[in-house]
């Protein structure tokens, strides 16, 4: 796979802001004659708690045998670990933190923390927000298990500023590489969410949203259009999140809400083209209620309604 020249240029100059801010982020660590190494090495060893060997060490950290056994002599001599045979097996020693090897982690981390304190206290809150957010997605992009931990997605009911136009732009952004639909579609997506946002009343209308930091990664509508039946829109989850039951929790939410609003029915508009997301509805009750062929967003389409009772 090629890569973009100016995303490797990008890189380049955030790794060199990187080191930068890294270098006044770490002062501490040479107040306490430690690397950053070592750090590393002092934290993996109080996640492994007692089952820690010097070969998991080097395997986890990607770190030299040599200089590993420099870093683990120097705190064998400082009293930062202790050492203990395995029952097991002679040759194995495992390695944990000492109670002083655990409070000098526990200084380090909170001068660590009054560093960031004092770099972001100039930064408004949102930004502060959002700087999280890019942060997590970069651990998340390069990672080697990318995968997403689902307690890391929260939910939200209301409709904040800015977030109108973000669902807008992910329906037509997604919709277009995966589906091929062309303008028309986001055409038609700004133009329904327009008279929804005119019409909008808490009373009869909902709108449920999936949240990764400050990130809009999933949403869902229902829509009253009548005193008995609701409309579900805009359901869609992005696909770096799909596989560990967003979608799932996003319908639950949305048909609670119709049954809430003591709707009798929900129905929604989809193509046959969205197999994912119709198995989804099968499963949850709802059934095939019509279907038309017919050119849509650039394409032939077959669209079909499908719906639940409530009642």
């Amino acid at each position: 796979m090629s890569v973009n020249p100016e995303v490797v240029r990008e890189v380049s100059e955030f790794n060199n802001y990187y080191n930068s801010l890294a270098e006044l982020l770490n002062r501490h660590l040479a107040d306490n004659n430690l690397s950053l190494s070592a750090l590393r090495v002092l934290i993996k060893l109080r996640e492994e708690e007692e089952q820690c060997t010097a070969g998991k060490l080097i395997a986890n950290l990607g770190i030299d045998g040599g200089y590993l056994s420099r870093i683990l002599k120097s705190f064998e001599s400082n009293q930062l670990i202790a050492k203990r045979k395995s029952n097991l097996d002679g040759r194995t020693w495992y390695l944990q933190l000492t109670a002083k090897g655990s409070k000098l982690l526990e200084t380090l981390e909170q001068g660590s923390a009054e560093q960031i304190g004092k770099l972001l206290e100039p930064v408004p809150a949102e930004q502060q927000q959002a700087l999280a957010g890019a942060m997590k997605t970069v651990r998340h992009i390069l990672s080697d298990d990318a995968k997403i931990n689902p307690e890391d997605i929260t939910y939200r009911r209301d409709l904040q500023p800015g977030d109108a136009g973000f669902i807008m732009h992910m329906h037509g952004s997604l919709y277009a590489k995966e589906a091929g639909y062309n303008l028309e579609f986001e055409t038609h997506t700004c133009k329904t969410f327009y008279e929804f946002l005119e019409a909008y009343n808490s009373s009869k209308d909902q709108v449920f949203l999936a949240m990764h930091g400050n990130q809009i990664i999933g949403s869902i509508a229902v829509l009253g259009h009548s005193r008995y039946a609701t409309q579900m829109r805009w359901f869609l989850v992005h696909p770096d999140y799909r596989g560990i039951g967003i979608g799932q929790r996003l319908l639950t939410e949305a048909i609670n809400a119709a049954k809430e609003k003591l709707f009798q029915k929900i129905y929604l508009i989809t193509t046959s083209q969205q197999v994912a997301a119709t198995a989804l509805f099968k499963k949850n009750g709802f059934r095939k209620s019509g279907e038309k062929h017919m050119p849509m967003w650039g394409l032939q389409l077959t669209e079909e309604r499908y719906e639940i009772d409530l009642i």
